[in-house]
């Protein structure tokens, strides 16, 4: 399964292993063979992020993370999982999309909810993969099919329920 990591901000250090294992573990839970797929991840500051927000969502500050997938998978029906992404295969890997962490928005939050910073990231690599396959939590169905799942796969990673003490979505988009 490629995931390809482009660190601009050194203070990420090598996110590559906790990159894969949050996308493989995503994809493997729903039934889908990791080796067939590829993922970008741009690891960078507030202001890169702060830019990317500005140009593709028309909001002048940074978010945690952004997601660009590589092809709409949403369901017309709220609450009913989105459609599987075209299979891929190693030789051939399906490009499922591209996704962007802050690092500064990504170590706050962390702080402030008081959760380890790389259970953090993981979650929301988990998050943001599950957008690239179509998932959203705009409508209230769609938004409780996608918690469940994230809960879920976190679960089975030994994360606890991120959810948990929060209110509202945790990529910075509106409910």
């Amino acid at each position: 399964m490629p995931v390809e990591v482009n660190a601009e901000d050194a203070r990420w250090g090598d996110l590559s292993a906790l990159a894969e294992t949050a996308v493989a573990a995503t994809l493997r839970h729903l039934g889908h063979d990791p080796a067939g797929y590829e993922v970008s991840v741009l690891a960078c500051d507030d202001a890169r992020m702060r830019a990317l927000n500005a140009q593709f969502r028309g909001q002048d500050r940074p978010t945690n993370v952004l997601s660009w997938p590589a092809e709409d998978l949403s369901a017309e029906t709220d609450g009913v999982p989105p459609a599987p992404p075209p299979p891929g295969d190693p030789d051939m890997p399906e490009e499922l999309g591209d996704i962007a962490l802050a690092w500064e928005t990504c170590q706050r939050e962390a702080e402030a909810q008081a959760k380890r910073v790389p259970d953090h990231v993981t979650h929301l690599l988990v998050h943001s993969v599950l957008h690239l396959l179509g998932h959203d939590h705009i409508r209230p169905g769609d938004a409780h099919l996608m918690e469940e799942t994230e809960i879920a796969i976190l679960a089975q990673m030994g994360i606890a329920d991120p959810y948990a003490g929060l209110d509202g979505p945790i990529d910075g988009t509106d409910p």
